[in-house]
């Protein structure tokens, strides 16, 4: 069998997810899946796809994940393993949409706007 590979976006944060069968191995910008997230509630997010699809084990994951944060790159990651697991094996879909796993959260950070201090904040008023 191939190599899957599936795109994950959440935030500034963009992984590039690499699926293939194997032993359960996961790697993320070459290191280890408990070293890159050391957070147990990250790890749990990122193996979310995994453990609702059972799994765990069965696929090796490469993924190279650049931009964002911890909490975005976790959540781009997640998105991407679950791309990648409908390619696979399509009968998995029902599960994660209805867990909220196959949508690309769109909340970003508002731009800040001239004239003010921050993207909604103002300048300190004076009246005089």
């Amino acid at each position: 069998m191939e190599v899957i590979n599936a795109l994950g976006r959440r935030k500034t944060a963009v992984a590039r997810v690499y699926l293939r069968p194997g032993n359960g191995n996961i790697k993320i910008n070459k290191r280890s899946l408990e070293e890159y997230f050391p957070l147990p509630t990250l790890q749990y997010v990122a193996r979310q796809a995994l453990e609702l699809t059972n799994n765990v084990g069965k696929y090796d994951i490469d993924a190279s994940i650049d931009g964002g944060g911890f909490k975005g790159q976790v959540e781009a990651f997640r998105l991407g393993v679950a791309r990648a697991i409908i390619q696979l094996e399509p009968e998995h879909r029902p599960v994660l949409k209805s867990n909220g796993l196959l949508r690309r959260d769109p909340r970003m950070v508002e731009r800040k706007k001239p004239g003010q201090k921050k993207a909604r904040k103002k300048f300190q008023f004076s009246k005089r």
